[in-house]
Formats: C-alpha cells, sequence, structure tokens
C-alpha cells in the first residue's frame, strides 16, 4: 500500500533540537518560498516522480495530480489516491478497489505534501549550495540535512526559481541508495475546492471494500 506513497510524503519530524547554525541566506530564500505557498488558499499541480539507484541500476517515472488547501490534500499517483481532510486519511487502492481510513497523525514520522513548504522549519539543518541555470531560468539550490542520524533520508535538496521564489523542483536521497526527485509541473494558484475536495465520496467506487484501521 505504501510503496509509492513513502517515497512521496518528505520523512521526518524529528527529535532533535534546532541547535545548529543555519545559513542565512538559505534561510531568506525558504522564508521566501514558504511565505508564497501559505499565502494562496488553495493549489494543484502535476509532477513527475522519478525514483533513481545507481548501485541497483533502476530508474521509473510516475506522473502524478495533487491538489493542497492548508492541511488537506488530494494525491493521485500510480493506482492510488489519497485524500486528507485534516483529521482522517483515505488511502483508495483502484487495482484492489479498496480503501483504508486511518486518522491523520500529524505527529507521525511522515510529512504529507501540505507541509513540504514548511518542512525546513523544524528539525533540518539548511545550507545555499548554488545558483544553477535550468531551460534558461536561474535556480537557488538549496540542501537540507536532517538533524536526527537517524533518519533514513540524510539529504533534501530544493531547487527555487530566483524569479518568484516558486519550487520547480525536490530531490530526497535515502540511505538505502533511492533518490527521489519530484519535478512540479502546470501549477495552478487558487483552484476552486471545497469540503467534497477532500473527502471520500463511498458511492462513487462501486463495490469498494472499506478498510477501517481507527
Amino acid at each position: 500500500m505504501k510503496k509509492y506513497l513513502s517515497s512521496l510524503l518528505l520523512a521526518a519530524t524529528l527529535a532533535l533540537p534546532a541547535a545548529a547554525q543555519q545559513d542565512p541566506k538559505a534561510g531568506k530564500i525558504l522564508d521566501q518560498m514558504s511565505a508564497k505557498y501559505q499565502a494562496l488558499k488553495a493549489f494543484q499541480a502535476t509532477f513527475t516522480q522519478t525514483l533513481e539507484n545507481p548501485g541497483a541500476k533502476v530508474k521509473q517515472n510516475i506522473n502524478g495530480d495533487i491538489v493542497v488547501s492548508g492541511q488537506k490534500f488530494r494525491l493521485k499517483i500510480s493506482g492510488q489516491e489519497v485524500i486528507n481532510n485534516g483529521t482522517t486519511t483515505w488511502t483508495y487502492l483502484k487495482n484492489e478497489n479498496e480503501v483504508n481510513i486511518s486518522d491523520s497523525d500529524p505527529d507521525s514520522q511522515d510529512m504529507s505534501p501540505s507541509q513540504i513548504y514548511t518542512m525546513y522549519k523544524k528539525g533540518y539543518k539548511y545550507t545555499y549550495v548554488q545558483q544553477v541555470t535550468e531551460g534558461g531560468e536561474p535556480l537557488d539550490v538549496i540542501e537540507l540535512a536532517p538533524e536526527n542520524r537517524q533518519n533514513d533520508v540524510f539529504k533534501v535538496r530544493l531547487k527555487v526559481r530566483k524569479k518568484d521564489a516558486s519550487v520547480k523542483s525536490w530531490q530526497m536521497f535515502k540511505k538505502n541508495g533511492n533518490q527521489y526527485t519530484f519535478l512540479i509541473k502546470n501549477f495552478k494558484p487558487n483552484p476552486p475546492v471545497d469540503a467534497n475536495t477532500f473527502a471520500f465520496d463511498k458511492a462513487k467506487y462501486k463495490g469498494v471494500k472499506v478498510v477501517d484501521l481507527r
């Protein structure tokens, strides 16, 4: 069930206090980026997720779609649909026609897509790496390192557009050799959303098996 979901959720709520010195240049860029997204009522984006493991000679691409509003999100990726209304999470598995229901846990070790733009504020040391140009646009590259060394993610690399502080992509490096890259496409600010956007409607999934894990 978590094969692709766990790769999308950027791991880590971390126990150690943020005592390490932070890079002020990186912090300024991250604060601008975070303010940009938190000012939106909602946003929608398509994305490509690439899984690479050079040692195992693995490379896989998956396309997905996400809608986010505050702590709520609706994610579609590779035969899964994950819906979170802030308190409850529904994970629908298309091949099994099954939905698993669980309580949302803000203190769990996995971070939801709605937290991507604030994750740097707790439990990470951040560093400005360099400016690069991709497709003719200048980008700031920032790396985040978890302060908890037991985390299976040892580095996250963000690429932020200089022109408007938007995120072009981020890359997550794991200790098992897996590297996950998320390239944002077709970003739409403030799409129309309502309560139904972030709720699972059983009537729309004929014969669905419901597994309540709460």
